[in-house]
């Protein structure tokens, strides 16, 4: 399974980005996906995820509201996208595979993860 993140980027606090994550080597029935973020002098956090086998979704509280993860399964696309930024979503944010079975936010629980894409919100 190999993972790519796109669209990243520099916005102002109020704005909104879509985060694309095009998985190849699999189907997406077969993985859940979540993004995470990781900021600097940070740890990386769980910020959604979506499980293939039922499309189970989840989101972390900090996010909620703001932020809805979707995904077209012909594509092998996974979307997040991102409202009402503020400049503590500032952060490298990554999409990652896990079995489908996982329903946690937990980074150990994904074996495998795309390169990031930088998310910039500035005040």
């Amino acid at each position: 399974v190999q993972l790519v993140e796109s669209g990243g980027g520099l916005v102002q606090a109020g704005g909104s980005l879509r985060l694309s994550c095009a998985a190849s080597g699999t189907t997406l029935d077969l993985v859940t996906i979540a993004w995470f973020r990781q900021a600097p002098g940070k740890e990386r956090e769980g910020v959604s995820r979506i499980s293939g086998g039922d499309g189970d979704l989840d989101y972390a509280d900090s996010v909620k509201g703001r932020f809805t993860i979707s995904s077209d399964n012909a594509k092998k696309m996974v979307y997040l996208q991102m409202n009402s930024l503020n400049p503590e979503d500032t952060a490298v944010y990554f999409c990652a595979a896990a079995a489908p079975w996982i329903r946690h936010l937990t980074p150990r629980l994904y074996p495998t993860w795309g390169q990031g894409t930088q998310v910039t919100v500035s005040s």
